[in-house]
């Protein structure tokens, strides 16, 4: 696509790989070398180590300022999220550019791709079931307290509803997303439930009946009890 020069659009690619380099290098300049990923873009590091990465901690800081909540900082956003079953034609994604050039600087999109391992266990043998047959995950991320920009968020997951899964239009748990339904005030808890859950809710409000019938441990999206 074209950008006009008043516009701009940051790409960023970054991911991780459990394994050596030298294999990962063979393996993306083989299936995408258009990338032209080399040695120098890859960070060796531990999995606790990515963590700080995460977190955009500087390099080299001690693995101690895991153990600090920085509790006075304030970082105000809007998050919504999708998953991805099938091929997301080229004009949508051309839109979907524009879309994001027009909404600023605070705007981030991650898709986080599927596969591997994740296609061989049964979307029932745990709480999470997003397993086999969906390509990747969209987290849709906007930096911002502008009502109006979180609206503009909103319209923008709107538009990519006909490319996303659908009955239901499913979610990941740790993009809380309120948008999609809470459990306060008697409201059905089963909407948002299924979204993140899929066929596991019930299950798991089984458990939380059994385990925590009184709900002591609740929050805007918890599993809910069974009435008594």
């Amino acid at each position: 696509m074209s950008v006009d020069k008043n516009e701009s659009i940051q790409f960023q690619f970054f991911g991780q790989y459990l394994g050596q380099s030298h294999t990962l290098l063979s393996i993306m300049n083989q299936q995408f070398p258009e990338l032209g990923l080399q040695q120098k873009d890859c960070i060796k590091s531990s999995w606790i180590e990515t963590t700080l990465y995460w977190d955009n901690k500087p390099k080299g800081i001690s693995l101690d300022s895991l153990l600090y909540r920085m509790l006075n900082e304030s970082f105000p956003f809007k998050v919504k999220s999708d998953y991805v079953i099938t091929p997301i034609p080229k004009a949508v994604l051309e839109e979907l550019w524009k879309k994001m050039i027009k909404m600023g600087m605070g705007m981030i999109m991650q898709w986080n791709p599927y596969g591997g391992r994740m296609n061989h266990i049964s979307e029932s043998e745990t709480p999470f079931p997003h397993r086999s047959g969906y390509k990747f995950l969209i987290q849709y991320w906007y930096y911002t307290q502008d009502d109006s920009k979180v609206e503009s968020l909103r319209k923008l997951y709107d538009f990519m509803a006909p490319h996303v899964s659908q009955s239901p239009r499913e979610a990941f748990l740790n993009y809380r997303d309120l948008d999609i339904g809470t459990n306060q005030n008697g409201a059905n808890s089963s909407i948002f439930g299924a979204k993140y859950f899929k066929g596991n809710f019930e299950r798991l409000v089984r458990v939380k009946t059994k385990v925590d019938p009184d709900n002591f441990f609740r929050n805007e999206q918890s599993i809910p009890p069974l009435p008594k």
